[in-house]
C-alpha cells in the first residue's frame, strides 16, 4: 500500500503540475455559429387523463443542447398547431422561426401503447420536410421524444442524432468524515431516469463504455486496492480483469470491443498496457521514464494518452503495432485526459493556456491543429464527448460542490446535468444504442 500511495501521489501531482511549455503557432479561438430558430409546438393529446410526460419539452430541450438549435418560447406562438396542415408559414415568418415541429399523442389504454405522429416543416421553403409515427408504452416516452428530436435533428443537419442515449457517471455521498457511499449511476444522455448499477463504500473510478453499449469498465477499491473490473449491464455480472500490485487504472475500450487499454505500474513505472479480452493476453505498450496514463483509443491500432515525457503533461499518440509516438498537443502549459470523437478528427482534453490558473476544456481539430477553449469554469476534468461529437459533458466544481455540466462543441450551449445527487464526478457517455 505504501508504493501504492507513492504512485498515487505522483499522479495527483501530474494532474495538478504547474506547466510553463512554451505555447505553439496554432491559433485558439472561441467563435460560434448562429443557431437555427426552430418552434416545437407543445403536442396534441387524445387521453382523458393529462399526458404524463411533456415530450415536446424533452425535443426542445435535446435540440437546445446541441447549440444548433434555439427553440422558439412556446409562450410566445400565434398558434399550436397539431399537424401539417395547421401550419400556416405566415405566422411563423413573423416570429422569426426557420423550422415547426408539429405533433399529436394518443393512446390505447387498454395495451398501455401510445402513439405519436409528427411532422417537420421547413417555414423558409414551406414545405412539409418529414413526417413520421414513433410508439411505445408509457415508460417509454422520453425515449420516443428523445428518437424525435434524433429524427429531427438528422434530417435538418445531416449528422446522427445522439439524443437517445446514455450517461454513466460516479455519484459520492458523504454522511460523516469517515463514512463515504460511492454509486455507479447510469441514466438518460440529460440526467433523467436515472439507476444505480453499483454501491461500494470505497471509490469507483474512471467507468468507461463499451462500444456494444452493454459493458461497462471501471475501477473499483472495494478489495482495498485499486482493480479493474468489466460490468455487463443487463444481468448485473462482473469480471475481475485486472488485479496487480501497484497502479490499476484508466480502462479504455478499443473500437472493435476486443481490447481493453489501462495503466498499470506492476513494473515500477506507471504505463500503458493493453490486454486482448478473449485470450486475456497482456502487452506493455509504453515503455519511458515519465509517468504514461489516461489512454484512449483513437483507431484499433493507435492509443493517444497523456504524458509528462516532455517536462509536462501533453498529449501523445502510440501505434501499439510499432511504437512509433507522435506529441498531438502545444497549445498550452498543460494538456490531459484526451478523448476523441467517434471519426477521429477531433481530440477534447482538460486544458490551461499560459498564464492562466484554470483548468477548462478544449477541443482541438486533429487534422488542422487549431484549438478552441469550450468551458468558462475554472477546476473543469473528465470530459466524454457524444458519439456524433456535438456534444460534451464533464466533470466541474460549482458552490462546493462537483456537477456535470453538459456543452456543445460548438460553445453555445451549455447547462447542469440535473440530479438528485450533489457530488458528481467521471462521466462517461455510451455510444448508440439499438
Amino acid at each position: 500500500m505504501k508504493m501504492l500511495k507513492i504512485w498515487l501521489t505522483a499522479i495527483a501531482l501530474l494532474i495538478m503540475a504547474q506547466n510553463l511549455f512554451a505555447q505553439g503557432a496554432i491559433e485558439i479561438t472561441r467563435g460560434s455559429d448562429k443557431a437555427a430558430p426552430i418552434a416545437v409546438v407543445p403536442f396534441g393529446w387524445q387521453g382523458s387523463t393529462p399526458l404524463p410526460e411533456d415530450m415536446a419539452e424533452v425535443v426542445a430541450n435535446d435540440l437546445r443542447s446541441s447549440g444548433m438549435f434555439t427553440p422558439f418560447d412556446r409562450r410566445n406562438m400565434l398558434s399550436t398547431p397539431t399537424q401539417a396542415s395547421e401550419i400556416f408559414p405566415r405566422d411563423w415568418r413573423i416570429l422569426g422561426v426557420e423550422y415547426v415541429v408539429a405533433g399529436q399523442v394518443s393512446v390505447d389504454p387498454a395495451v398501455d401503447q401510445y402513439r405519436l405522429q409528427f411532422s417537420l416543416y421547413s417555414v423558409i421553403r414551406e414545405e412539409v420536410l418529414m413526417t413520421r409515427t414513433v410508439s411505445g408504452t408509457r415508460s417509454q416516452l422520453r425515449d420516443m421524444s428523445h428518437h424525435l428530436s434524433d429524427l429531427v435533428f438528422e434530417e435538418i443537419t445531416g449528422i446522427k442524432g445522439a439524443f437517445n442515449t446514455k450517461l454513466l457517471y460516479v455519484a459520492a455521498e458523504r454522511f460523516s468524515a469517515d463514512n463515504t457511499r460511492f454509486t455507479l449511476q447510469r441514466s438518460d444522455y440529460d440526467g433523467a431516469r436515472a439507476v444505480t448499477l453499483l454501491q461500494s463504500r470505497e471509490p469507483i473510478l474512471t467507468p468507461s463504455y463499451a462500444p456494444d453499449g452493454q459493458r461497462i469498465a471501471y475501477v473499483s477499491f472495494e478489495s482495498g486496492r485499486p482493480e479493474i473490473f468489466v460490468h455487463y449491464i443487463q444481468t448485473g455480472r462482473r469480471e475481475r480483469i485486472t488485479s496487480f500490485e501497484g497502479l490499476n487504472g484508466a480502462p479504455s475500450w478499443s473500437p472493435n470491443g476486443q481490447r481493453l487499454a489501462f495503466v498499470l505500474s506492476r513494473d515500477g513505472n506507471p504505463e500503458i498496457y493493453v490486454m486482448e479480452l478473449a485470450s486475456k493476453q497482456l502487452r506493455r505498450i509504453t515503455n519511458h521514464f515519465a509517468i504514461d496514463t489516461e489512454p484512449d483509443w483513437l483507431n484499433d491500432d493507435t492509443l493517444v494518452f497523456t504524458s509528462d515525457r516532455g517536462g509536462r503533461p501533453q498529449i501523445y499518440k502510440q501505434n501499439i503495432n510499432n511504437g512509433n509516438t507522435e506529441r498531438l498537443s502545444y497549445v498550452g502549459n498543460y494538456n490531459a485526459n484526451a478523448k476523441l470523437s467517434v471519426d477521429g478528427r477531433t481530440m477534447v482534453m482538460v486544458h490551461r493556456q499560459e498564464g492562466n490558473r484554470n483548468f477548462q476544456i478544449a477541443i482541438q481539430d486533429l487534422e488542422r491543429g487549431n484549438l478552441r477553449v469550450l468551458t468558462e469554469t475554472s477546476l473543469d476534468e473528465s470530459p466524454t464527448v457524444a458519439p456524433n461529437g456535438v456534444m460534451l459533458i464533464y466533470a466541474t466544481r460549482q458552490q462546493g460542490r462537483g456537477v456535470l455540466m453538459l456543452v456543445s462543441t460548438n460553445g453555445r450551449a451549455r447547462s447542469v446535468i440535473p440530479t438528485q445527487f450533489t457530488d458528481l464526478r467521471v462521466p462517461s457517455w455510451s455510444p448508440y444504442l439499438p
